[in-house]
């Protein structure tokens, strides 16, 4: 069924409008690439859009359209596992120690992300949903469609596998609410 043409459309046009470049990039953090950000978006707006008309709460849209992109994710890297994983030789030299120079935190950046996503899906996908989109533990659980301690766990674990993979000697390279305690 489709939203009906009174005012349903013209809302879900509207959601598009003002949430899809937050959705494109909340995406985007958690496949990694462009491409495969705006197909996940698409398909997500698509799954949202049939749901439309059963969404009385339309504040509720969001979470309901951040959801089918998470879902979509962790399945689609669960069918490409087998046949598109990325794997590199060795992993990145740490950034220089000299922070004040900007080259260098552009090397620190693209060193944590080259981290970032070397993490399996679902940790991946904790670690952007509660600190990039900065949802609360029961938010994320309600994206993901998981509990709230799986939520913790897989943060947690998400976190000290960077920790294992950035080093552990330098408080600043994670940011200091991604604390973890062993």
């Amino acid at each position: 069924m489709r939203p009906s043409r009174d005012g349903g459309a013209a809302a879900f046009d509207d959601f598009v409008l003002a949430r899809s470049a937050a959705l494109h990039r909340a995406a985007y953090l958690m496949v990694g690439e462009q491409a495969l950000a705006q197909d996940l978006v698409q398909e997500a707006l698509v799954k949202t859009y049939a749901a439309w008309p059963r969404i009385r709460d339309r504040s509720r849209a969001e979470a309901y359209c951040r959801k089918a992109i998470t879902t979509t994710a962790i399945s689609w890297f669960r069918r490409r596992r087998w046949t598109h994983e990325r794997t590199v030789e060795t992993m990145p030299e740490p950034p220089p120690a000299d922070r004040a120079d900007p080259a260098s935190s552009v090397t620190q950046s693209q060193w944590l992300w080259e981290a970032l996503q070397s993490l399996p899906v679902r940790q991946r996908v904790s670690i952007v949903l509660r600190y990039y989109e900065d949802l609360t533990e029961a938010q994320t659980a309600e994206a993901m469609g998981c509990a709230v301690g799986t939520v913790k766990s897989q943060v947690s674990a998400g976190i000290a596998r960077l920790r294992d993979v950035l080093g552990d000697d330098d408080p600043d390279l994670l940011p200091s609410t991604m604390v973890v305690t062993r």
